[in-house]
């Protein structure tokens, strides 16, 4: 529940996905034993592998092992290759799992359905796999996570689906505006007695949650609604109509949320909990179904039906640059996907992108950044990025509907210089945007005409390389090739960030340089792991059963089978030190889900662990960033396979 302090046609088509993708029982994740007593256990791409790619699996193992072969075996039980598992281990895990073999599978070319063995010192089973094509493979992937999108949709625009969703938070219609309140230090816990009404209302109704709760952030919907846009762009005519719905549906929100009259920018509707003296409560001190808010009377509950709305800074101040660029650059990317066929609404999107634009804090932005309250919930401190997507953006619009374009290139151009220059180490996430934004200044600069700038392409190429690079450097220090430390938050949502850059500069290079890497990566989040368990709800034999998600709870099974909250991407596995303070009970009305019975902790280390329990946000709880991380991944990769079926199709 707490998301924040982690770092803090569409019916059928859904139908279709879930039955195609959720088929089978997800098993408990065990290994069988030789009769040496030496347990061993094999992880695999349960979702699968493209026929012509590098393809690894590995085998855990209780002790080190000599004299093991393994051999794999089709659908028809016909043995299809045979080899020797390596004489030394890639690294050791843990205690219990001290050594830890590459297996190569690079030759299984054809598509299918496998298994693999193995014999000698330790013997083992792994679950069945496939290999198949870009289009199932990376299809889905996208597919999914637009489902979790529509599952996560507020106000009166919900899509029942198979969790049978209905219209909620209705009052957000007229939501009051406030003053940010005092919060205790490292945490949402508000110090004051009252919160403070600063008059007038709002609409803010629509939008996504934001997480596993209720709240609603500009800052993650901007993200997000990047994210959805730009595969929609990658994939042209065939990105799936679902795709592009779920963009404009984050974009009729964000729109209401930037009020050009005013100069304001909302940034935030609903409080986490309530305040110290006990005198209200806010959305983490409840566990419901969200259509419940509108009925809820309780005195103490007034800021859960009646939810207030936050501005990011007083009506025609200057605005926190992170923000301004994220959203201005939603509104543009809008406008280059309306420029051909509704040119006066593509118009009317450059120009709130333009407004925003021009009020961005750049000379003395704020300390901390603006996000969310608290800031702890999302705490962004890289800006420059997000101001470079924006004038990207905007200038690509520009140019597609012939205003002028010249000067966002050049402002583009500056952001990114400073960006490259200051030397920073993060990769594409909810808090650093420079992969996208430098793919799109690259395409900027090969598009509108244009005189000396403070970048070359090459220097935009050469940066997504060294994001690139620092994935795949740590990857070789890591026994199954995790490109993120497994001890640290969000490292799901940075690998398929890292899947995407490949992606993204694989494109502008028209090279396949870092297609090894990028498949690594896609085993170690779809079941590859030390864990065994994939990323995402109803992908692969394994995936997260007891997600912290109010709807997935309360609506879903807690067994695997469907319903299920189709598409969500989890935290995945984080550091043992968030596991301090234990679990905390059930909260009250929470149906109670622990996937003990997979044994996950046994694969744990001294610094990370993995939990499948609906009290583990550390683990557990999906968000709008990291299923679009996953969303914009594999779009990224199927604008690779230009010949690959994605599914419903849609004009560009």
């Amino acid at each position: 529940m707490w998301d924040g302090m982690r770092r803090a046609a569409i019916s059928t088509l859904g139908a279709a996905l879930v039955a195609a993708l959720v088929t089978t029982l997800p098993a408990p994740v065990t290994g069988s034993t030789s009769t040496s007593t030496t347990q061993g256990w094999v992880r695999v791409n349960q979702h699968g592998y493209l026929p012509g790619e590098v393809k690894q699996a590995r085998l855990m193992t209780s002790a080190a092992v000599s004299g093991t072969t393994y051999q794999v075996t089709d659908a028809a039980g016909s043995v299809v290759l045979t080899a020797s598992v390596p004489a030394q281990p890639t690294g050791s895990w843990s205690t219990r799992v001290p050594a830890v073999y590459r297996l190569d599978l690079t030759s299984l070319h054809s598509a299918g359905r496998y298994r693999i063995s193995t014999s000698g010192g330790v013997t083992a089973r792994s679950p069945w796999f496939r290999v198949r094509g870009a289009g199932p493979v990376f299809g889905r992937l996208l597919r999914a996570g637009v489902l979790f999108d529509r599952n996560q949709r507020d106000g009166a625009g919900v899509v029942a689906g198979p969790l049978h969703r209905r219209p909620s938070h209705l009052l957000d219609r007229h939501a009051s505006l406030y003053a940010h309140p005092r919060m205790q230090r490292g945490s949402d816990l508000i110090l004051d007695r009252h919160l403070h009404r600063i008059g007038g209302t709002a609409d803010v109704a629509g939008g996504w949650f934001d997480a596993g709760d209720y709240l609603k952030f500009t800052h993650s919907t901007a993200y997000n609604d990047v994210l959805l846009f730009s595969s929609a762009r990658m994939l042209g005519r065939r990105a799936p109509r679902a795709l592009v719905a779920e963009a404009r549906h984050g974009l009729r929100w964000l729109a209401k949320m930037w009020r050009p009259g005013s100069r304001t920018l909302l940034i935030q509707v609903g409080i986490g909990s309530g305040n110290r003296a006990g005198t209200f409560r806010g959305d983490h001190d409840l566990w419901r179904l969200p259509q419940a808010d509108d009925r809820d009377t309780r005195h103490a509950d007034r800021f859960v039906s009646h939810r207030p709305v936050f501005r990011a800074a007083k009506p025609g101040h200057a605005i926190s640059p992170n923000l301004v660029g994220r959203v201005s650059a939603s509104f543009a990317l809008a406008a280059q996907h309306d420029a051909h066929r509704r040119p006066a609404r593509a118009r009317s999107e450059l120009r709130r992108a333009t407004a925003l634009f021009a009020r961005a804090a750049t000379a003395h932005p704020p300390h901390p950044l603006v996000t969310a309250l608290p800031h702890a919930f999302y705490p962004e401190s890289s800006w420059l990025d997000d101001m470079e997507l924006g004038a990207a953006e905007i200038a690509l619009a520009a140019h597609r509907l012939r205003r002028p374009d010249g000067p966002y290139l050049r402002a583009g151009a500056r952001f990114a210089r400073r960006y490259i220059a200051g030397g920073d180490t993060d990769t594409l996430n909810l808090y650093d945007t420079s992969a996208l934004a430098h793919a799109s200044l690259a395409d900027a600069l090969a598009t509108v005409p244009h005189g000396r700038l403070a970048v070359t392409r090459s220097d935009l190429v050469g940066d997504l390389a060294r994001q690139i690079r620092l994935g795949r450097a740590h990857a070789r220090t890591d026994p199954f090739g995790a490109a993120e430390p497994v001890d640290e938050f969000d490292a799901n949502s940075h690998t398929f960030g890292l899947i995407a850059t490949v992606g993204l500069y694989d494109r502008l290079t028209h090279s396949d340089r870092f297609q090894a890497f990028a498949s690594l990566e896609r085993t170690w989040l779809l079941g590859g792991d030390p864990w065994g368990v994939t990323a995402m709800v109803g992908v692969g034999h394994a995936f997260p059963l007891c997600m912290q998600h109010q709807v997935a709870n309360l609506s879903g099974t807690l067994h695997g089978r469907p319903p299920l909250d189709v598409g969500a991407v989890v935290n995945g596995p984080n550091g043992r030190d968030n596991f301090d303070g234990g679990l905390g009970g059930f909260q009250t009305g929470m149906r109670h889900c622990s996937a003990t019975s997979r044994r996950l902790g046994r694969f744990d280390t001294s610094r990370s662990r993995y939990v499948d329990d609906v009290r583990s946000w550390q683990t557990d709880e999906p968000a709008l960033d990291m299923t679009g991380a996953a969303i914009v991944a594999a779009a990224a990769q199927l604008r690779l396979h230009p010949q690959a079926h994605v599914g419903r199709t849609a004009r560009w």
